[in-house]
């Protein structure tokens, strides 16, 4: 069992996944009253609710940059101050632009928080236990989300402002976690590469592994420094062959993760369910019920990642994204939408126990120390370009094909990722950092 300090600095850092969950899907409660509000075709329609995820990918494109120069600590206290000002901006938009601008805003925070904060739960915790603890980084995503639909369902019938409440709230969360990054430590992988601190990184070690020797810590340190040196002696580009396998790890991880749907899925959940000819206040509690689903079925996630491994969650929840995609497709093929309901809470669980359990924590751990937050930001902004995408194609999507010809490009995208699992994706449960490239190339060779 991790000890106190290690899990309260996970829970604090994984606050930016709470953020990150509540502000991506609070807009689904919002989305159909700013489109009459503002008198929106469908494209701009898409292109408004997208905004928040370009700026998302902005967010992680640059990501890497202040994690990996500013250390992890002060880029999770910057985040909050993003999530602040979008929350603030948002509710108080006089018009369609500033909105925008808001939105786009708070997607920078978004885009940085799933670089710096995963990896910075990664960097601090021991081998045995860092799955569950990078996974709670997704579990407060899904929290996040729940809240926002709870939060979404209370405020609706207050005036017609109540989407301006909606967005709003998000000002509370934000500051509670801006107070407490101020007590964060730094990563102690950060120390050791950035002026090889390691006495402080030690000092870090001995807080978060209080039952460990004092040599056992510092044989630790001296493990990571030399890491950095052969890395630094090969003087690998990131983008070089020698990390071709774990770049395209990131990216084909992510890829497959929003060609699920599960975007598109969240943050149009009212409207799915309309199609199936439920009203709209039926939707939104069947929208909550999406929310309760993932938070649940992600908490069984992160209690099997360290005992199963990352690879058989992977492999499970593709097997229960082909069953209930599949139906999905077949359901409005035939019109027989009774089942909608039950294939959509089926696509959650799956996702919950696997690809959305595992992303954050496999991302972080595949790359060397010295490139670990360019790779970070690599497969973040990977998530972020297609998750943008999709938001902003989905709407017109819909309106211009079947849904249950959409349905099935997603589970046949599914198919595809089963295959890339079983044949390309390693093991890494249980793996210390600075051994993960041995891991890792052996699987490329394996591959290959």
């Amino acid at each position: 069992m991790p000890n106190s300090k290690l899990i309260l600095w996970s829970i604090t850092a994984s606050l930016a996944g709470f953020l990150f969950g509540f502000d991506t899907v609070v807009i689904s409660g919002a989305e159909q009253t700013i489109q009459q509000l503002w008198n929106l075709s469908s494209t701009q329609h898409g292109i408004a609710i997208s905004i928040a995820l370009w700026g998302t990918v902005a967010g992680a494109l640059i990501g890497g940059w202040p994690t990996e120069q500013f250390g992890r600590q002060r880029t999770l206290l910057s985040i909050g101050i993003f999530y602040l000002s979008s929350a603030l901006g948002s509710a108080f938009a006089p018009d369609l632009y500033s909105f925008m601008i808001a939105r786009f805003i708070g997607g920078v925070g978004v885009g940085i928080s799933t670089v710096a904060a995963p990896l910075y739960i990664a960097e601090i915790s021991p081998a045995k236990h860092r799955g569950k603890l990078a996974g709670m980084f997704q579990f407060n995503i899904v929290f996040g989300i729940l809240v926002a639909y709870l939060s979404n369902s209370s405020l609706s019938e207050i005036g017609e402002n109540a989407w301006r409440w909606m967005l709003g709230v998000e000002v509370l969360p934000s500051c509670i976690f801006t107070i407490l990054c101020f007590w964060l430590p730094e990563s102690p992988r950060w120390l050791i590469s950035h002026g090889g601190r390691k006495k402080e990184a030690v000092a870090v070690f001995r807080l978060v592994s209080p039952d460990s020797s004092t040599p056992d810590l510092e044989k630790l340190a001296n493990e990571i420094e030399l890491n950095l040196k052969e890395t630094e002696q090969q003087e690998l580009r990131f983008f070089s062959t020698q990390l071709k396998f774990p770049i395209l790890l990131a990216f084909l991880i992510a890829f497959f993760n929003q060609l699920s749907g599960i975007n598109a899925i969240l943050y149009f959940a009212p409207r799915i369910f309309s199609l199936t000819g439920l009203e709209q206040s039926a939707a939104l509690l069947q929208s909550i019920g999406i929310g309760v689903t993932n938070l649940v079925f992600t908490f069984i996630g992160l209690w099997l990642i360290d005992r199963l491994g990352r690879r058989q969650l992977l492999t499970i929840g593709c097997f229960g994204y082909i069953t209930s995609l599949g139906l999905c497709s077949v359901a409005f093929a035939t019109e027989n939408y009774s089942i909608v309901p039950i294939c959509i809470f089926s696509f959650i669980a799956s996702h919950a126990v696997g690809q959305g359990a595992v992303i954050w924590v496999f991302i972080s751990e595949i790359f060397p120390n010295r490139y670990r937050a360019s790779g970070q930001a690599l497969g973040s902004s990977t998530h972020w370009v297609f998750a943008a995408l999709l938001t902003l194609f989905f709407p017109i999507a819909v309106e211009a094909i079947p849904p249950a010809i959409v349905f099935a490009f997603f589970c046949f995208m599914m198919l595809l990722q089963l295959l890339w699992i079983r044949v390309f994706v390693p093991e890494t449960k249980g793996v210390i950092l600075e051994q993960m490239q041995t891991k890792v190339m052996a699987k490329s060779s394996l591959a290959s």
